[in-house]
Formats: structure tokens, C-alpha cells, sequence
């Protein structure tokens, strides 16, 4: 299977706006920090300039993957006019946004876009701020259909899982013990890929002699996730592989590996940001790996808020809007906008991008 890549152009275009993005949150993170239930959070600045306000609001800022989503919403929120702002938690528990959710509300934003850390959690604040008036569009990990607009999906969720797991199954011949180190246990694009990649080892036959022994979480943290990587390979010492489908699992796992007695025996593959696993892929850790453009992701989602608040869409199936240089859009079924397919990273084209 083939998947299309991004031209190098746009990926360097896409790194320096999350630059951007990075900084912007950094300043203010560094003024306005916050503190709820317990949970340390940030808040970053507006760009000004616009008459409607768009919030991005992330699992958790200080996310590599996530600066880069930031930097396309960003990007996109300035060439439509609006007020941009990211506000969110350092840490991503399930409770952990709703503080920023309820003030976005009371501050009256128009476009709050959301990447859940539960997908029920955040939904009586998200009732409200529709209740005043707000278009929330979900963005990389789904809240419930019920306290949303729409959902900007990275790529349909079937396809992340079966790259992945045949990527492990090319890897490993085929066949072995392989774990999962997953971010938060209630991220629901986490769970979805994991439901797929444990449905095509128990029904497809090309994996018949593979078996899942393990599922872990490390809360997107990178120190608990070396911590978790290291406790898969101390607790099954005959395992083959591991799947990390986050950005910061399999880098921090790739950095645990690469120094280890493991490097080079245990396989391991996932989603991960090219500029964190190049080294990982030069020096034999990793083989191949996958992810999206995520700077994408952050742009359609800004336009989806757009066509919201201009009327453009309701979420409705089969509603279209332009979303910039990156084309027509349309929405889908049970409200999802899918921005398009993954790109499959090894030794031979990870240097062609910068992101």
C-alpha cells in the first residue's frame, strides 16, 4: 500500500509557523500560568486583528506534535481574519480542560476547537459554550458526537491501524508477542486505532502468529512512557515488537531502545514526527514509522470553524467548504471532515521532510 507524501516546501512552510505558534504559547505560558483541581496549565496569546475570536484548545500544550497542529491553525486563523488564542493544561488528564473550556465561554470565543482527553469530560462545558453561541469542532481526538459540530479527523481510523500493524508484522516475520503503548486510556483516537489493530490480529490470517500481551498508557508524558516502554520489555522478556501510537510513546520508547540491550531485537513502529525519529530510523532503532501532516489538521479545523460561524455548513453530511490551499472539504458521516492520508516515514524519504 502507497501513500501519498507531502511536497518538502510545504512541510519547512508548516515547521516554521508551529515555530511560531511554539513561541507565542511559550511567552504567555510563561506569565499566565494556572492552576485547577490540582492540574498545571498555560494559556497562550491572540494574534489580534479579527473580529470573530478562535481558541485552539490541545490535549496538552508543550506536545511537539500538537506546536505543529498549532502552527497550521494558527496560520489559517490569520488568513481568515480571526483572533487566535491556544489556551490548555500541561498535563493530559480527562478533567483537565474543562477550566479553560469555561472560560473560553464566558470570554464569548466563537470557534473553540478541541482535542478531548475524554470524550464525556469536557461535554457539560462544551454544552455550555454552544448554549452561548460557540462552534466547537473536535480535532485529533474526538469528544462525544452529542457536544460537538463537527470533527476533524487526521486520516480514516482504519487506515492508522492496519499501517501499523503491518508494518509490526513486516518487521518481526510475521509473527511473536507484541505490546501497545498508548497515550491516555480514554483518548478516543487512541482506542479506536487499538480496537483495529487488535481486530485485524484476531480475524485477518496474514497475523495469525502474532498476539497482543500488552496494552499501556503513558499519558503523552515522555518520562512515564520511557518508564512504561522500559516495564513492557522487564515484564515480557520474549516480546518481538511494540506499537506506540503517539508521537511522544514512540519517541521516547525509540530513546529507550537505542541504548538498550534491545536495540536492534524488539521492532517498534507508531505514529511519530520525523524530525524526533530520524535519528532513531539512522542509527537502527526503527525501521518505518507513520503519521500525517499534522499542520493539516490544524488548518481544516480553523476553516471548519470558519464555515460554522458563517453559515457555510451545519455539520450536516454531505456539507462542503474550502479550506484554503488545501482544497474542498467535505463532512461525512456522524459530522467527521477526514483531511487526508498518512505518509509512511524510513531511511529512504525521512530526510525529505522537516516537521
Amino acid at each position: 500500500m502507497e501513500f501519498p507524501t507531502f511536497p518538502r516546501g510545504r512541510a519547512l512552510r508548516r515547521g516554521l509557523a508551529a515555530a511560531a505558534a511554539v513561541a507565542a504559547v511559550s511567552l504567555v505560558a510563561s506569565g499566565c500560568a494556572l492552576t485547577a483541581g490540582g492540574d498545571d496549565a498555560g494559556s497562550g496569546s491572540g494574534s489580534g486583528g479579527g473580529s470573530s475570536s478562535i481558541a485552539f484548545v490541545p490535549k496538552q500544550l508543550n506536545n511537539p506534535y500538537t506546536d505543529v497542529v498549532l502552527g497550521g491553525g494558527e496560520a489559517a486563523s490569520k488568513d481568515i481574519g480571526y483572533d487566535y488564542s491556544v489556551v490548555g493544561p500541561l498535563e493530559a488528564s480527562a478533567s483537565s480542560q474543562v477550566t479553560f473550556l469555561n472560560t473560553l465561554t464566558q470570554q464569548g470565543t466563537n470557534v473553540i476547537v478541541i482535542a478531548a482527553n475524554d470524550p464525556d469530560a469536557v461535554g457539560p462545558a462544551l454544552k455550555e459554550a454552544r448554549d452561548g453561541g460557540a462552534k466547537i469542532v473536535a480535532f485529533d481526538s474526538d469528544t462525544n458526537p452529542d457536544y460537538r459540530d463537527v470533527f476533524v479527523s487526521q486520516v480514516e481510523a482504519k487506515d492508522v491501524a492496519l499501517i501499523q500493524i503491518r508494518q509490526m508484522s513486516e518487521q518481526i516475520g510475521g509473527e511473536g508477542d507484541i505490546a501497545i503503548l498508548s497515550a491516555t486510556a480514554n483518548a478516543t483516537n487512541q482506542n479506536e486505532w487499538i480496537k483495529y489493530i487488535q481486530e485485524e490480529v484476531e480475524t485477518n490470517p496474514d497475523y495469525a502468529g502474532i498476539s497482543i500481551v500488552s496494552t499501556v498508557y503513558g499519558d503523552d508524558d515522555d518520562a512515564k512512557s520511557f518508564q512504561e516502554a522500559q516495564g513492557l520489555l522487564q515484564a515480557n522478556p520474549d516480546l518481538k515488537g511494540i506499537i506506540s501510537p503517539t508521537t511522544v510513546g514512540i519517541a521516547a520508547t525509540a530513546r529507550y531502545l537505542s541504548t538498550s540491550e534491545y536495540k536492534g531485537k524488539v521492532a517498534l513502529t507508531g505514529l511519530g514526527l520525523p524530525n524526533e525519529m530520524r535519528e532513531f530510523v539512522k542509527d537502527g532503532t526503527v525501521t518505518a514509522f507513520a503519521l500525517w501532516d499534522p499542520a493539516q489538521l490544524g488548518e481544516v479545523a480553523a476553516y471548519a470553524g470558519q464555515a460554522l460561524v458563517d453559515g457555510t455548513i451545519t455539520g450536516a453530511e454531505g456539507d462542503t467548504f474550502t479550506a484554503g490551499d488545501l482544497g474542498e472539504r467535505t463532512v461525512g458521516a456522524d459530522g467527521i471532515i477526514i483531511v487526508g492520508p498518512p505518509t509512511e516515514f524510513d531511511a529512504d524519504n525521512i530526510d525529505d521532510y522537516d516537521f
